[in-house]
């Protein structure tokens, strides 16, 4: 089939050194289905008959350095100065064995382009192109699917996923991002071997989950994987909350709140710590959820703080990096925030800002516009939430921390020669808690006073009022979680 596809320069000259050199070279995969789709690829995968030996002195900046036959070829890139890209280019491959679910057992070079083809995942994926010809190849009727927004394996779909377990939640995640449908013979084979991602290391689990969640379609994508099978072994807490009817409040139960709740994130195109926060929100209720008979309502008290506990397993398993795990952790925590503007005080406001940190209060009041779209809401931002937005303008210009006081503990050494040590730490921690509570005493005036008389202190008293407002937030938190433990019988 003859087609012209617009082929960046750097694409064309690799292709093409490869054809001056006497060898075959195609567009294959990902960037070609991506271009039938008319979306600019990420990735630009090149496969050829030539071996990394051969592909290595073609180029000046050529990188080897894997078992799977695949060459970078480095390139600066053409629309961003001094930032480096790359094309991998990757001799033909034939099937071989797989006796873990993983990884080939061996690496066997092919010979011919079918031989590559044939050993890929799905059909939309199993397209290449020749640039120099401007011809599109397609054994496997990838562009019949692709018009059917269907997803099919190469061959026998139980073969597939038994040589690499990892592509069932490929399937879910190109489902999501692309708004496919996955056939139902795949769909099949997905359900009879949804066991095998166990095998799947948590990394390449994280990183397909990730892209999921990241998707256009996330809500799609989620019930996919959960009809599948295959949520037990990336998120198995989600699945708690199926059937999991909630209170008059809400429309749906908790599963289908929380992947709405998602939903909207997407379509919001909210950063990914707000999105993932989104289907986490309420994690915590299935194992919190009680009946109050006398107001004929289900109860979900402290849910917030199990929520958060699980979070932190969640994102420890899935390895996520400290930052993301932090991120998602807090709003978590302290999304359950007062939001009725005429029963919080200012200083409540500025104590939250404090608990989830100026960085993320904002992230923590969109969370709270998926929470509400989640229960099926017609607005996200009513007028209460707008008052809210208002207090935390105001509350932001009031300190929240050490650092934003009037004075610090360079003030203290130089000023009002104190000697550095653990008592200036405690004066300053035990400054900022009446400043909380009323901002007008953020005066160096005032604080200097206060600093002479809390100096007075001995070194308990001092300590005590000065780590009162670290150990109770600490505190807390452990008292809150044994509360709802006992109250409800929760393990």
């Amino acid at each position: 089939m003859k087609v012209n596809f617009n082929i960046p320069k750097n694409v064309s000259h690799v292709t093409q050194t490869l054809v001056d050199a006497g060898f075959e070279a195609f567009l294959v995969g990902g960037c070609v289905r991506d271009l039938i789709l008319d979306t600019l690829p990420n990735d630009w995968d090149i496969t050829t008959n030539a071996t990394p030996d051969e592909v290595i002195p073609l180029f000046e900046k050529a990188v080897h350095e894997n078992d799977f036959g695949t060459v970078a070829i480095v390139f600066e890139d053409e629309d961003i100065d001094s930032v480096e890209r790359t094309i991998e280019v990757t001799t033909y491959r034939s099937e071989t064995t797989y006796s873990n679910n993983r990884h080939p057992d061996s690496i066997e070079y092919a010979t011919t382009l079918s031989e590559d083809l044939k050993r890929r995942d799905f059909t939309m994926n199993a397209l290449a192109y020749d640039p120099v010809k401007q011809e599109l190849i397609d054994e496997y009727d990838g562009i019949a699917d692709m018009k059917a927004e269907v997803i099919k394996t190469v061959g026998n779909p139980h073969d597939r996923f038994g040589e690499d377990a990892l592509r069932m939640l490929r399937a879910v995640r190109f489902s999501s991002q692309l708004a496919f449908r996955v056939s139902r013979e795949t769909q099949d084979a997905i359900e009879n071997h949804a066991h095998t991602l166990k095998n799947i290391s948590s990394e390449r689990i994280r990183d397909e989950f990730i892209k999921l969640v990241d998707s256009a379609n996330p809500e799609h994508g989620m019930n996919v994987a959960h009809e599948t099978g295959l949520l037990e072994y990336i998120v198995p807490e989600m699945l708690e909350g199926v059937d999991i009817d909630q209170s008059r409040n809400h429309v749906y139960d908790v599963w289908n709140h929380l992947i709405k709740a998602l939903q909207y994130g997407a379509d919001q195109d909210l950063p990914f710590h707000v999105k993932l926060s989104a289907l986490f929100h309420d994690i915590g209720k299935p194992r919190t959820r009680r009946r109050d008979e006398k107001a004929n309502i289900w109860t979900f008290y402290g849910h917030e703080v199990v929520g958060a506990r699980m979070v932190k397993t969640i994102m420890k398993r899935l390895k996520f990096s400290r930052e993301t795990s932090v991120k998602v952790y807090k709003l978590v925590r302290w999304h359950m925030f007062f939001s009725d503007p005429e029963k919080i005080t200012l200083s409540a406001v500025r104590r939250m800002i404090r608990n989830v940190g100026e960085e993320l209060i904002w992230d923590l009041m969109t969370l709270r516009e998926c929470d509400r779209k989640g229960m099926g809401r017609p607005k996200a931002v009513p007028y209460r939430l707008r008052q809210y937005h208002a207090m935390i303008d105001q509350a932001l210009r009031d300190p929240v921390s050490v650092k934003q006081l009037k004075i610090d503990g360079d003030y203290m050494i130089s000023t009002l020669h104190m000697k550095p040590g653990p008592r200036m730490g405690w004066i300053l921690h035990a400054l900022l808690e009446e400043v909380l509570d009323d901002p007008d005493k953020n005066t160096e005036e005032f604080l200097v006073k206060r600093t002479a008389e809390l100096d007075n202190l001995s070194d308990t008293e001092l300590r005590d009022k000065g780590e009162a407002g670290r150990q109770a937030r600490d505190n807390a938190e452990e008292a809150e979680i044994k509360e709802v433990k006992k109250k409800h019988k929760v393990q």
